[in-house]
């Protein structure tokens, strides 16, 4: 999914060892539709050469301040204003220190100080130049300022050897960041979004669980077209294998009463809340505490139901929640979704029919329907996942709107549009930043059966 299409990116390269990933990083910004120029510093081209990026984001490289071509135009103040968005990646302890200090010695630090735009910082280095005082006292004045956002290294093995934080970043969560920073409409600022995602993991023995095919992918996609937005994200996840979303708080699960738990914690405190995972129906009458060998004869397997989350959210939604669910069927799709949007007292819900191509589990596209509690339909073609994020939250703001009234906020008040570029401290709020077919949704149509039922949400 294109999520930076029409967008921006000058991408600086910085001389250190991770400069070669920054190659990767401009080919995966442009497969998300971002137009992407390089800036490399002199000690960049000693690990990369520049006719690498320029054959990966078709564009020359810009190399230096003196460029008499180039400067004929002042082409530093011409790159200056020419991006929707700066990502230094890697960015070294020497360019972090002369951004801090306000110093512009080469083309890479003018094009910063003479830009306006946000900047993405990649910190890579040395464990120990990470921890030095100086490079955090530098780090701590940049992110004072608005426009500078961090994405802090990981920890693992670095180039020389030894081992601690200092390595660039997972590419995904520069990605995430950029997607964040270059968009100038955040409309979910100040508020919370809760999403569940993923299956459940029912036991049947240590060996042994009951589950369904859902991977988690829709809901992580919500979970980072939500962040873009400047929303607070809680992600309730069961069991995947996806890189989370950057800036988003993960919370861990695995099964239907783990998640059931997480998510009365923590809706109280959502403005709008996202059901789609594909919560078990049923679990096991009983879990054994030994493996079951088949030599031990035939085995029954006695199945009770799980509570039912999406309905007890909607018992106690307040006024001002938004509630969205999501329904995967293989039949009279449409029946069953609006039957589970009334009695679960839903605003939306997205429905899609699992059994159709290119629509639900274990892919990245999908075909959905959604319905609103006044029984309007919207009927969308196959898209990416990460497209159909897009467009809901497009919708649930949309109708959000029109529950308030104009120009009215979440508890009545007048609102002003928020117009921070992203990044930085916050000035008025802080911010936290299988085997045997199994369960399903919260769809309680039907006797039990031995998959535990439809799933209720789309498997990302």
């Amino acid at each position: 999914m294109n999520m930076l299409k029409g967008k921006r990116v000058l991408l600086g390269v910085t001389g250190g060892i991770a400069a070669y990933r920054a190659a990767e990083l401009a080919r995966m910004l442009t497969r998300e539709g971002a137009e992407v120029r390089v800036a490399m510093t002199a000690a960049a081209c000693e690990f990369v050469q520049p006719l690498t990026f320029q054959a990966l984001c078709g564009h020359p490289v810009m190399l230096s301040l003196f460029d008499q071509q180039e400067e004929s135009q002042i082409g530093h103040i011409a790159a200056a204003r020419w991006p929707d968005c700066i990502v230094v990646a890697p960015a070294t302890a020497n360019f972090i220190g002369k951004a801090a200090g306000g110093i512009a010695d080469d083309l890479l630090t003018t094009i910063v100080m003479a830009s306006r735009k946000p900047v993405v910082l990649a910190p890579a280095m040395n464990w120990a130049m990470w921890q030095n005082e100086f490079v955090q006292a530098n780090l701590a004045r940049l992110t004072a300022l608005e426009r500078f956002q961090i994405v802090p290294p990981e920890e693992g093995e670095m180039a020389c050897g030894e081992t601690g934080k200092g390595r660039l970043a997972t590419l995904d969560f520069i990605i995430d960041r950029v997607v964040y920073a270059s968009r100038e409409e955040k409309d979910l600022h100040d508020e919370t979004v809760l999403i569940t995602s993923g299956p459940t993991y029912e036991d049947i023995d240590p060996v042994r669980f009951v589950a369904n095919r859902s991977s988690g992918k829709m809901g992580f996609a919500l979970a980072r077209e939500a962040r873009a937005r400047g929303g607070r994200v809680i992600l309730i996840a069961g069991p995947n294998s996806l890189i989370p979303p950057c800036d988003v708080q993960v919370v861990p699960v695995r099964t239907a009463a783990q998640m059931l738990e997480a998510v009365r914690k923590h809706a109280p405190e959502a403005n709008v809340i996202i059901k789609a995972a594909a919560v078990a129906d049923f679990r096991p009458a009983r879990t054994a505490d030994r493996k079951i060998h088949k030599d031990e004869g035939d085995f029954s397997l006695p199945l009770v139901k799980t509570v039912d989350i999406l309905s007890e959210l909607g018992q106690s939604k307040r006024h001002n929640q938004f509630l969205v669910g999501f329904a995967a069927e293989t039949h009279q799709v449409m029946t069953y979704g609006s039957q589970k949007l009334r009695e679960k007292r839903l605003d939306l819900i997205v429905v899609n029919d699992v059994s159709e191509e290119g629509a639900g589990f274990e892919v990245d596209t999908n075909v959905v329907k959604v319905i609103d509690n006044a029984g309007h339909i919207e009927q969308w073609p196959m898209m990416p996942k990460a497209k159909v994020a897009v467009m809901l939250f497009d919708l649930i703001q949309k109708h959000r709107a029109n529950q308030k009234g104009p120009d009215k906020g979440r508890d009545g008040h007048s609102v002003r549009p928020s117009h921070r570029p992203g990044g930085g401290r916050r000035r008025r709020s802080k911010r936290g930043g299988g085997g045997g077919g199994g369960g399903g949704g919260e769809s309680r149509g039907g006797e039990g059966r031995a998959n535990g039922g439809n799933p209720e949400g789309q498997p990302a």
